[in-house]
């Protein structure tokens, strides 16, 4: 053997160490995953405060000199000289640096959670979001659900900020306050079934099973916590049988949630329906520790007041929306086309030699 080669003892059995031994080790994890954490946060925050002011400078030197884009052509390839293994200082990326300074003061990107986030999802809030109350509400969204760059232009795409939470429920009434106010959050109205395509004509079952083929992106659209269970799963009562259209379970509300889907109007009789499928879910499948079923009827479209009403007389927490294959993006055309795509820009760095 290489005398050089390093000899390592063998670690002692677990069984042979004292009982506090687990949580030491648990501890001192935690402190490693968060070091490592904030040494990332702290990385990421520094080049975005360093593309500020890049940005800033050619901003302010815009503003008193007047000068054009062939600048940023020059000072692109001259910065590629200075710093031959760097990348990210293409023109257009160098535009994006003008903008992102246009668009933030310092003070703002040093705190959370625009610090939070990468570069790339400050791309996608510049090129799809305007106005900064709202690009900073899609920020803080992408910080506490965890959304990759794609999930929040997804979101974006589909006015996310019009639709969280608008669902008519009985949540408030139904469930404890520390619940409700996360089950509201949870909902969505109108929900985007967009991946589906053109649905006029569709049947409920149509619409069920197209929704079981796509169950990745109904998922997403569904929201963070939601996991399938089945669809047409069977209940038994009293010897006769009952289908529910789709069963989810939520992770952090620790419930089943039922979901009945409509290609009509919404009905005030279509509750009793999804009350009972709720009741035998309480029944048959909750365990010892799950929260009470909530029930979800998604419809074509729907009377708000109608269906305010008539929920009252339900004491189950229940929540009605409409669902629809198309989001009208309210962003002018102008707006949407004055700065290239994130994937033009991805595309470009990832050849930038």
């Amino acid at each position: 053997m290489n005398d050089k080669t390093p000899r390592f003892e063998s670690a002692p059995a677990r069984s042979s160490l004292p009982d506090w031994y687990p949580d030491l080790l648990d501890r001192i994890s935690t402190h490693i995953t968060t070091g490592h954490r904030r040494a990332v946060t702290a990385a990421n925050q520094e080049m975005l405060v360093s593309y500020l002011s890049i940005g800033r400078e050619i901003l302010n030197r815009q503003h008193e000199e007047g000068w054009g884009s062939k600048v940023i052509d020059r000072l692109s390839t001259d910065l590629k000289t200075r710093f031959p293994g760097a990348t990210g200082y293409s023109p257009r990326n160098l535009k994006y640096m003008r903008a992102f300074a246009a668009a933030w003061p310092l003070e703002a990107i040093v705190q959370a959670p625009l610090a939070q986030l990468p570069w790339y999802h400050h791309l996608a809030l510049l090129a799809k979001v305007d106005g900064a109350e709202l690009r900073t509400w899609y920020a803080a969204a992408a910080v506490e659900r965890g959304w990759s760059r794609d999930v929040l232009a997804l979101h974006i795409d589909g006015r996310f900020h019009e639709r969280a939470g608008k669902a008519v429920t009985n949540f408030a009434t139904a469930m404890p306050p520390e619940e409700s106010d996360l089950a509201q959050q949870a909902t969505r109205d109108p929900y985007l079934f967009d991946f589906l395509g053109a649905t006029d004509g569709w049947h409920e079952r149509e619409l069920e099973q197209k929704l079981v083929e796509h169950v990745g992106k109904f998922l997403l659209e569904l929201g963070q916590g939601f996991a399938f269970v089945g669809q047409q799963v069977r209940l038994e009562l009293d010897g006769e049988e009952f289908f529910c259209d789709l069963l989810f379970y939520h992770l952090e509300l620790r419930c089943y949630v039922v979901v009945e889907l409509k290609a009509v109007k919404f009905s005030a009789a279509f509750l009793g329906q999804l009350g009972l499928y709720m009741a035998v879910v309480d029944d048959v499948l909750a365990k010892d520790g799950d929260s009470p079923t909530i029930g979800l009827l998604l419809c074509r479209n729907k009377n708000q007041v109608v269906a305010e009403y008539a929920l009252r007389g339900f004491k189950a927490p229940i929540g009605v929306a409409e669902w629809t294959n198309a989001i009208n993006n309210s962003l002018p055309e102008e707006f949407r086309s004055a700065l290239p795509s994130v994937e033009e820009l991805e595309a470009e760095l990832a050849t930038e030699v």
